[in-house]
């Protein structure tokens, strides 16, 4: 009897600690629950507005950071349309990220244009991403934050995509725009009241030589205006030059020859030919035909000048504008008939054929800053030494970013992110 009192003592106490052990189990999960449901609170200040400076058909949201915001917790965007309260079950979800991505302080906006600090979330709902936004329609926005199956969701807020005036974003590159234009107008106002200092380019200093030389031996002057059209800038510095070369062939009364590609390129320089033979007081040695066209075919172009150096022997040629596989062509072929050879491109492809086959070459930007290195108009000559200006200021920029950014990542601060951004170009 006694042994069997024992045993049903020890299946009593048995019992009542597993009941124990399970009680403590529940209060001890319910507590966690608890305890997650407070983690997941709904986000906080959450606001939605139509995306500043753009051009419509966006929208962005904004809300503070919370204690959860971690990569285990996600944020949902919802998204539904209509002015009327919405159906948080009905409301669509259009984008979801991690909980510790996508802050303010990592947008392109500038700083003159943050509608909020850095550390808060931020999240632009574009067309194409999730939907569809439509102008002047009013749509309701929330977010919520997810972990398992636990999710706390926003009050909605309400907010119309619109397009906008003025991108304010931009407004930095508008002030850059008008600093350099006053330091070309100021250049310009400084080259008309002195004489401005341009370096010497030795290809332009050979041109009156290279005219000179095909006077002496009674030779013409071969001219070529490159691969383009008139809308190509190089093109139109080659006419330019094309200018000043007409009007010293004119003085010296030297047959001129300038083959084109282009019948725009042919009207232009003919007029500009026949212009510098009248500055030059004898428009009477001006001949119609010394621009001619001949074909747009690249190489059956190249072949025909080809054959006019062979024949004509002029004593020098101008390689002036872009040019393609046709340089070396048409330089070894002018180079063999022993011409003084000059050329002129910003097409850096090309650059090495020139410098090996010609005299004389003018590289890149050299080109460009031909007429008013040749012509000294005060207006061209202010304008090249106001380019020189911005470019300086540019690349001491480049060098001061360079250092500010290295900073910000090494000391891990956001100052230097305020003079960054004012060169920043922001869509």
């Amino acid at each position: 009897m006694k042994a069997q009192g024992l045993r049903q003592y020890i299946t009593r106490a048995v019992l009542a600690l597993a009941i124990v052990m399970l009680g403590w189990h529940g209060s001890a999960q319910a507590q966690t629950d608890v305890q997650t449901k407070k983690t997941l609170s709904p986000p906080q200040d959450v606001r939605a507005f139509d995306t500043p400076s753009d051009g419509g058909s966006s929208l962005t949201v904004i809300w503070s950071p919370a204690p959860y915001d971690s990569a285990a917790t996600r944020y949902q965007i919802l998204l539904s349309e209509g002015t009327t309260v919405p159906d948080l079950a009905a409301m669509k979800v259009v984008a979801e990220f991690p909980a510790n991505q996508h802050y303010v302080r990592e947008s392109k906006w500038p700083w003159w244009t943050r509608p909020a600090t850095g550390e808060q979330h931020q999240y632009t709902l574009r067309n194409g991403k999730g939907g569809e936004l439509k102008d002047g329609t009013v749509y309701s926005i929330t977010v919520a934050a997810v972990l398992n199956d636990d999710r706390g969701i926003a009050t909605p807020v309400q907010a119309t995509p619109q397009p906008n005036w003025m991108n304010w974003n931009q407004v930095n590159n508008l002030l850059l725009a008008l600093l350099f234009g006053g330091i070309v107008f100021y250049s310009i106002s400084t080259a008309r009241k002195r004489e401005i200092f341009l370096r010497r380019i030795p290809g332009l200093d050979a041109v009156d030589e290279a005219i000179g030389r095909a006077t002496e031996l009674g030779k013409p002057i071969l001219y070529l205006t490159g691969a383009h059209d008139m809308s190509d800038p190089s093109t139109i510095a080659a006419a330019v030059i094309l200018g000043r070369v007409a009007k010293r062939t004119a003085a010296y009364e030297t047959d001129l020859l300038v083959p084109h590609r282009d019948p725009i390129t042919m009207a232009v320089c003919q007029e500009i030919t026949k212009q510098a033979y009248l500055e030059a007081g004898k428009p009477d040695l001006y001949k119609e035909d010394s621009n001619f066209f001949i074909t747009s075919d690249q190489f059956s172009y190249t072949a025909a000048v080809d054959g006019i150096m062979l024949r004509k022997k002029p004593a020098a040629n101008f390689f002036m504008g872009a040019y393609f596989a046709e340089a070396l062509l048409l330089t070894e072929t002018g180079a063999s008939t022993g011409a003084i050879q000059i050329a002129g491109t910003d097409s850096d492809h090309q650059l090495p054929f020139f410098v090996t086959t010609c005299d004389y070459t003018l590289i890149g930007e050299e080109l460009y800053a031909a007429s008013a290195y040749l012509s000294r108009e005060p207006v061209q000559v202010g304008t090249l030494r106001g380019q020189d200006i911005g470019k300086a200021l540019i690349l001491g920029i480049l060098g001061v970013g360079t250092i500010l950014a290295t900073l910000g990542v090494m000391l891990d601060v956001q100052w230097p992110q305020l003079f960054l951004d004012v060169f920043k170009d922001v869509k």
